[in-house]
């Protein structure tokens, strides 16, 4: 069997994750590709939102998903208290709703909204919806593994905006 050689740019790195290469850890994570989700809840300031891509599944039965918020947003304390949130899996063509999401928790200017019987905001135009009951939330060193139980799904039709190393992308399917 025959190895061709490797150049210093297509040679693999390897170190231990601690905080001389926290940059090189970040952005090998970032070599995961993932969906984008905007995470919404009701707060005492009104409507938030907070762009998320640490999105999954937990469980079928009962059906629960999971994200996670970090510890020094200034918005954790309204995530990690709430009864309520609404995951939404966003279109390849919401890249702006991401950025306003990122910049702003209120920049639901111009969205299609409602909100549920508890306030929980709703964004009616994103691909997929999973409005949760909070169920649990467990440390996960500097953010929390939020596990939300879900109450209601909402689907529509449509390609999802993906993220990978640090850059919007789309799907396509080979």
């Amino acid at each position: 069997m025959k190895h061709d050689r490797q150049t210093p740019m297509d040679a693999p790195e390897i170190f231990e994750p601690c905080s001389e290469t926290a940059r090189a850890f970040r952005n090998a994570l970032g070599r995961f590709a993932t969906g984008v989700t905007v995470v919404t809840t009701a707060s005492d300031e009104g409507p938030m939102g907070f762009t998320a891509n640490s999105f999954a599944s937990v469980s079928l039965d009962p059906p629960l998903v999971m994200w996670c918020p970090a510890r020094s947003s200034s918005r954790f304390d309204a995530y990690t208290s709430g009864k309520a949130f609404a995951i939404h899996v966003l279109r390849e063509d919401q890249q702006a709703i991401s950025n306003a999401f990122v910049k702003d928790h209120d920049a639901f200017d111009g969205l299609d909204w409602t909100t549920a019987a508890d306030g929980t905001p709703l964004i009616n135009d994103a691909i997929a919806r999973f409005y949760c009951d909070a169920h649990a939330y467990h440390d996960g060193g500097d953010h929390v593994i939020a596990v939300g139980r879900v109450r209601e799904v909402f689907t529509r039709p449509g390609a999802p905006l993906s993220f990978y190393s640090g850059a919007y992308g789309r799907f396509t399917q080979g």
